[in-house]
């Protein structure tokens, strides 16, 4: 799997926990090997930026997803076909704030939002509450098998 990971942000992130909790969501989600993802970390001004270019809103934003191949999910017997996911931004100053709210650190905010950045490069939504409960279930599934993971390290 190719997992670019490119911080452009003033702050300093774990990089390497992105790349796990990617490898491990695209795995839990039966993407092809070969899959290509960019994960890119901007400061406030540039993902406002992107946030009104894309979105047509106003603010900077904690995640912006950019599909490229419009891969979807796969299963054990038959995984998505090779080529590009796409891009994912987030934005570390606005995670930062949401961490705090949530009684938890910025790493595992950046895990949170690089994860449903991945769910939204696979065709996932949460505009309607059945989208929403199908994809932040998946989200949770995912965070939490992660996490399990983790503390087997």
């Amino acid at each position: 799997m190719s997992i670019e990971i490119n911080n452009e942000s003033a702050i300093e992130v774990d990089e390497a926990a992105l790349q796990r909790v990617a490898v491990y969501a695209l795995d839990a989600l039966h993407v092809h090997r070969d899959a290509e993802l960019a994960v890119v970390l901007v400061d406030e001004g540039a993902m406002e930026q992107l946030h009104v270019q894309w979105m047509d809103e106003p603010g900077p934003t904690d995640v912006l997803s950019f599909p490229m191949d419009e891969l979807r999910p796969g299963t054990l017997d038959e995984p998505t076909p090779a080529g590009l996911l796409g891009d994912i931004v987030l934005c570390p100053q606005v995670a930062i704030e949401q961490a705090k709210t949530a009684g938890h650190g910025l790493t595992d905010e950046l895990q949170l939002l690089t994860t449903h950045g991945i769910l939204h490069l696979l065709g996932f939504d949460h505009a309607e509450p059945d989208e929403e409960k199908e994809m932040f279930g998946l989200q949770r599934d995912i965070l939490v098998g992660f996490a399990m993971q983790e503390r087997r390290r």
